[in-house]
């Protein structure tokens, strides 16, 4: 009984710790939260970032970013097995793509 007192007690803390985690991250996060990469990519995007592989997502944004004032930017794509960021921005009802190496954060390519 002990056991599962604890657990109904350890378990709200822990979905509040992970709220708390999630929310800070979301803060932190730079320009759209809703921009950025979910579910496969984004555990690829965590796990080769903490490996020392990819720069993080925020790095690449910070280079590319200023690049393409006045154009809104409508978020990241990752191709996880080319290694390419692909950041979507909207200009004038014109939508420009800019591929990025995500290991160097060099600009592989830029289409509009």
């Amino acid at each position: 009984m002990a056991h599962s007192m604890r657990l109904g007690y350890a378990a709200p803390m822990f979905k509040r710790s992970l709220l708390a985690l999630a929310a800070a991250g979301l803060l932190a996060a730079g320009p759209s939260a809703d921009a950025r990469p979910r579910g496969k990519e984004q555990a690829t995007a965590f796990r080769e970032t903490q490996e020392g592989r990819f720069l993080s997502l925020r790095n690449i944004e910070s280079r590319i970013l200023p690049r393409m004032r006045g154009s809104e930017y409508l978020g990241p794509e990752l191709d996880p097995s080319s290694g390419r960021y692909r950041l979507k921005f909207m200009r004038n009802g014109q939508v420009t793509w800019i591929d990025v190496d995500a290991r160097s954060g060099d600009v592989i390519s830029q289409t509009r």
